[in-house]
């Protein structure tokens, strides 16, 4: 079939995110233990497939996949999830889509871009993943840790006033936290009943928690001035809710300007009351620690 330059050329890129993405979805289902989760991951791997095979028919070529691409994105799998993964690859091609789209006069062409736009993301929604069904565990320890210590260390720093006392202190304070926290997860999961291994869930907290107590402690062990300690303390707990919530709102489809600006907004506004409490607290009382 004869075609412009320019329309080969859109159709050859195309062929090759089929070519590349077939590929990732065969790999991720190599690795996969759950049958379900696995045959999914093979049924979309064929559809991408056959759309190569269409796009061949118009190209009249053999296109090579993506390698860095498929590196990437098994390895995202691996590390992150292969839900986190296969959303993040699908929100890269959205593109994709609108030049499909743009292809009227091929009906074929059409299907595949209504295939992309419903029955991925129908087959993408049934995966089933333990990381993202212990989401919930996780927001938790990582939202009770970074509400209570931005604050905790915040006022810490003007009552205390030692970057070393500040740091065992908060240590200490952070690993009781974590381990009450991870126990009035398992008893408020194993309550529920919905499903979910009390256990599990328990680690999942007490982990995001003890992790996000020891970054947010670190500064105040290496650096001897408190301010400065408090300042990297703030952009490194900025920085955590910046790539958790990308991570979240990748795998969940949710809006990640919105979790972001709230979860950082509550953080900082009790790290700044906690700071004038401290501050007010030392300067009722006399106590120059």
């Amino acid at each position: 079939m004869e075609i412009g330059t320019h329309t080969k050329q859109t159709l050859l890129r195309l062929q090759k995110n089929e070519a590349t993405e077939s590929i990732v979805y065969t790999r991720l289902a190599a690795i996969e233990k759950d049958a379900a989760n696995k045959n999914i991951l093979l049924r979309i791997a064929a559809e991408e497939n056959g759309h190569y095979s269409i796009l061949k028919k118009y190209t009249e070529t053999e296109v090579k996949p993506d390698k860095w691409r498929i590196f990437k994105f098994y390895w995202l799998a691996r590390i992150l999830g292969i839900t986190f993964a296969i959303k993040l690859m699908e929100l890269g091609e959205e593109n994709a889509k609108d030049n499909y789209a743009a292809f009227q006069d091929y009906p074929d062409l059409i299907q595949i871009s209504k295939d992309e736009d419903e029955h991925e993301q129908q087959l993408i929604g049934l995966i089933n993943e333990e990381r993202l069904e212990y989401m919930g565990s996780v927001v938790l320890g990582l939202n009770d840790a970074l509400v209570e210590f931005t604050g905790a260390l915040a006022g810490f720093t003007l009552a205390l006033s030692d970057s070393k006392l500040i740091a065992l202190t908060g240590s200490i304070t952070g690993i009781a936290a974590a381990l009450s926290m991870a126990s009035s997860e398992y008893l408020s999961t194993k309550s529920d009943g919905n499903g979910k291994h009390p256990v599990k869930a328990s680690v999942y907290t007490g982990i995001a928690y003890i992790f996000t107590v020891a970054a947010l402690v670190a500064p105040f062990i290496f650096i001897s001035h408190v301010i400065i300690a408090l300042g990297i303390m703030l952009a490194i707990a900025l920085t955590i809710i910046a790539l958790f919530n990308y991570y979240y709102s990748v795998a969940r489809s949710e809006s990640f300007r919105k979790r972001f600006t709230e979860m950082a907004v509550l953080s900082f506004s009790v790290a700044a009351l906690s700071f004038l409490i401290g501050y007010a607290l030392k300067e009722f009382t006399g106590i120059d620690a």
